[in-house]
């Protein structure tokens, strides 16, 4: 890596705050103008690259807004050097979203999430008219009309042409297999409308053409999607997966779940041997081949907060090596959380000891954990979370899929079964 481009990138930073508020206009915009400014360098995604792993190693004394510029900038680079045509399509779901969805001056924590979304992507396509997107926004029952408000924005701002809004109640009144077996959209927590939205999409026949599925919020932003494509369009891979425990991943997060977390990827590695290789199955971005999305999402048995291991079971089940792994840049949306207070651990546990029998060939020690997992209630897991034994605490996720030294009858005693 040139020396004046890390010089650069410090110059380019060296006023600005040390945080990066989701909330913020200002903070966000500024994203988009350091990005521009590295890759306005001449800059070769090589470099790109030397500068985004150099950054890592001074993690707590630049700006956190550099890191993310740094992965924007190389994945916009990816694109302007990716052969065309290709298409985009990006899918997420909204519940109780009615907030966040506003801009800041209306509402305190509003991230004004659509319109943003809809601006990053405009930012990283720009220039290459061959290179094309979508979008798809799925309500997913929201009692507070989040689809609706969507909608208005979206004829608000004549977007109509690249984005679309969905319900998963429509879908379900009107038979759509890959709503089966949903009877209301109480029954989906974000993966029956992941599925209808990825599934909508892979309808249309397109070159070329990725499906990303993301979260509501601004924790990933769009601009780094080019990291997913690259993988899939450039190096044949089936999905490509954002990934917040690599080497290279950019992570702030508040609170204070990161044991409980550890546990939790403890657990589903001892029942899915499949995916040893992969460590955080929940960060929301991940982009599939179209294809592939029609091949496996139209009967997922999963449609709540689960869903996203057992679309990687599917994938790696058709094709072994087909899942690559990106690190990102991921800031913890906090301010308006829908999850904050759900703690879905033990119900997406328990319906992996579903997916462990449905796809998988059974053995001894899987059984013993399943079995485990499916004793356990709310009670027992909180007494679980207090008593994690160090040897889980210790370690970082991933050993986890080469370590196997706590037992499940040592984890009952834990939980006080």
């Amino acid at each position: 890596m040139p020396t004046d481009l890390m010089i650069l990138a410090r110059d380019l930073t060296r006023n600005d705050p040390a945080d990066l508020d989701l909330t913020d206009p200002v903070h966000l915009n500024r994203t988009h103008e350091v990005a521009d400014a590295l890759l306005e360098s001449g800059a070769d995604q090589d470099q790109l690259r030397q500068l985004e792993s150099a950054l890592i190693t001074t993690a707590d004394e630049i700006p956190l807004l550099l890191h993310v510029a740094a992965k924007m900038a190389v994945s916009r680079r990816v694109l302007q050097n990716l052969k065309g045509p290709a298409h985009l399509s990006v899918v997420f779901a909204v519940y109780k979203e009615h907030q966040r969805i506003l801009p800041p001056d209306q509402v305190a924590g509003g991230e004004d999430f659509l319109v943003r979304k809809v601006n990053q992507l405009e930012w990283l396509f720009s220039g290459r008219d061959d290179l094309t997107w979508d979008m798809i926004v799925v309500d997913d029952g929201c009692p507070e009309g989040s689809g609706r408000i969507a909608q208005d924005i979206v004829e608000e701002k004549n977007w109509s042409d690249r984005v679309s809004v969905l319900f998963l109640a429509d879908a379900i009144a009107a038979g759509d297999p890959v709503t089966a077996p949903l009877k209301t959209p109480d029954d989906s927590r974000k993966g029956g409308s992941i599925a209808l939205g990825m599934w909508s999409a892979a309808q249309t026949q397109r070159e070329n053409h990725v499906i990303v599925f993301t979260d509501a919020d601004l924790s990933t932003h769009l601009g780094q999607t080019g990291l997913l494509m690259e993988q899939i369009l450039a190096r044949g891979f089936d999905a490509a997966i954002g990934s917040r425990r690599e080497p290279l991943s950019v992570v702030i997060k508040k609170g204070v779940r990161n044991t409980r977390g550890k546990l939790f990827i403890y657990l589903w590695k001892r029942i899915i041997d499949l995916l040893p290789d992969v460590v955080d199955t929940q960060c929301g971005f991940k982009g599939f081949e179209a294809s592939a999305v029609r091949a496996i999402a139209d009967d997922l048995l999963e449609k709540k907060f689960a869903f996203d291991i057992e679309l990687l079971i599917k994938i790696r089940l058709r094709r072994y090596d087909s899942i690559a792994r990106v690190p990102i840049a991921w800031i913890d949306s906090e301010a308006l959380s829908t999850t904050t207070d759900i703690q879905p651990y033990l119900p997406m546990l328990q319906a992996m000891v579903g997916m462990y029998r449905a796809y998988l060939s059974p053995n001894d020690d899987a059984d013993d954990f399943a079995a485990f997992i499916e004793d356990l209630d709310e009670p027992a897991w909180g007494r679980l979370v207090e008593n994690i034994p160090e040897q889980i605490t210790q370690r970082e996720p991933a050993e986890f899929g080469g370590f196997s030294g706590v037992s499940a009858d040592e984890l009952r005693d834990a939980a006080g079964l």
